[in-house]
């Protein structure tokens, strides 16, 4: 069902919008958490961690994914919102063809230096063989991973946020289902956790791509639609790498963490693997209603209706707000009886690494979900320059407190840095909101 966001009750249209987002990153995340439970639980921790070592530098390919995805939804979400849909057929052909090469491009890439970035983040010697096979695989799959984001920005922009859910779900338990059988009947080990997500991805890719196809269809044009231009890919391109460098310098900078992680051991990247797969699970749910904001204000913007921003706005931080609650009373009141779910109870070092980072961590997810809602509007109103910025600081500071504070404070100093870098983060968002600078485009 394609929504427009552009008439109506804001608060309703946004939560109506956005919860169906929410439960499809609760799937999507279900992949990630799977493939850390089964492998902590029934391979070991030597497995969970060789699982959470190759996680940064997986999370580099997804950046490229999630860029991608930005550009092209902020596109098309204003030209659907102005209703020109004969420009946004073409936008969406474009972006297939060119996010195609690029998945290819970066598959030969990857595999070529998967050791060397191996390396880098110096695995340790008893867990780099399972992390090295899983690494490999993954990346093999990136074609599908391309496939699938991009079918769902598009459903989002939109504004559909259902469809792709449905096929999400029995993705997401299918591939909780093979994680299972490959590990446990077939006794594949690290390999059979990699295979369960490589085909359960692909065919919630595919089947998203002809679900998308089959929709598009219905909408009719006076006149055939261009399948490729390079003026559109030039439109797309300009949000759509600055948010792609955004996402990457995010990842580096969690491969530079992770780099600092590795030093303590396996134990310690085994408890700090399974702290962050939760950590990531509520991020990425506030980003999840971030990329709702961004669309809502995408449309809105094409239909100048610059009014219903501010009030959205206002809307997504309450949501925000709300949706950090929950996450925050479970993972500190209850983070040992949640981390039992990935580890082992004769994983003590693991388990308080764990502890540790989830109680520094959690509650500064409140302000992480009201900065989150500030960078939508940036990224709605296609003010990548100082979307940029907030991101790019409070990443620098989060990656320079860690390195200073774990020199006074041991590994608790890289967790301090965290809140520490979403509040300075923060500050900055709101503060180009409040001056403006998302309506200097228009």
């Amino acid at each position: 069902m394609i929504t427009d966001l552009t008439e109506g009750n804001i608060s309703k249209k946004l939560w109506l919008f956005s919860v169906p987002m929410l439960i499809s990153v609760i799937f999507q995340q279900l992949y990630n958490v799977a493939d850390s439970m089964i492998a902590g639980k029934f391979i070991g921790e030597d497995a969970l961690a060789a699982v959470g070592s190759s996680y940064p530098i997986t999370m580099i390919f997804m950046a490229v994914a999630i860029g991608s995805n930005v550009g092209f939804s902020v596109v098309i979400s204003q030209l659907f919102g102005g209703k020109h849909y004969r420009d946004m057929k073409t936008a969406i052909s474009t972006t297939f063809i060119a996010c195609g090469v690029l998945s290819v491009a970066l598959t030969i890439l990857g595999l070529a230096f998967s050791d060397l970035l191996m390396r880098m983040i110096n695995t340790p010697s008893n867990i780099y063989k399972d992390a090295a096979l899983y690494l490999n695989i993954y990346i093999g799959g990136l074609t599908f991973l391309f496939l699938y984001n991009i079918c769902t920005g598009m459903f989002n922009a939109l504004g559909d946020s259902r469809t792709p859910l449905y096929f999400l779900i029995g993705s997401s338990l299918g591939n909780i289902f093979l994680d299972w059988f490959f590990v446990v009947i077939f006794d594949l080990g690290i390999a059979g956790i990699a295979w369960a997500t490589f085909l359960c991805q692909g065919i919630s890719g595919i089947l998203c791509f002809l679900t998308l196809i089959i929709r598009l269809k219905r909408v009719n044009l006076k006149s055939d639609a261009p399948i490729f231009s390079m003026e559109m890919l030039s439109r797309i391109s300009r949000i759509a790498i600055p948010s792609i460098i955004q996402q990457s310098i995010i990842s580096v900078g969690n491969f530079l963490l992770q780099r600092l992680i590795n030093g303590y051991g396996s134990a310690v990247i085994a408890g700090y693997s399974a702290a962050v797969k939760l950590n990531t699970f509520a991020i990425t749910s506030f980003t999840t209603f971030a990329n709702g904001i961004s669309t809502f204000t995408a449309q809105n913007i094409g239909a100048k209706k610059l009014d219903r921003v501010r009030k959205g706005f206002r809307a997504g931080c309450i949501m925000g707000i709300l949706v950090a609650l929950p996450f925050f009373l479970v993972y500190f009141f209850f983070d040992e009886t949640i981390l039992k779910l990935f580890l082992n109870s004769d994983s003590q070092l693991a388990m308080n690494t764990g502890k540790d980072f989830i109680k520094i961590v959690a509650p500064g997810y409140y302000l992480l979900a009201i900065k989150l809602m500030g960078d939508g509007i940036l990224r709605g109103s296609g003010t990548m320059s100082w979307f940029m910025v907030v991101t790019f600081t409070g990443l620098a500071f989060r990656i320079l407190f860690a390195y200073l504070l774990e020199a006074i404070f041991g590994i608790t100093g890289i967790w301090i840095a965290w809140p520490t870098g979403w509040g300075i983060s923060m500050i900055l968002s709101l503060t180009f909101y409040f001056k403006g600078v998302w309506k200097r485009n228009l």
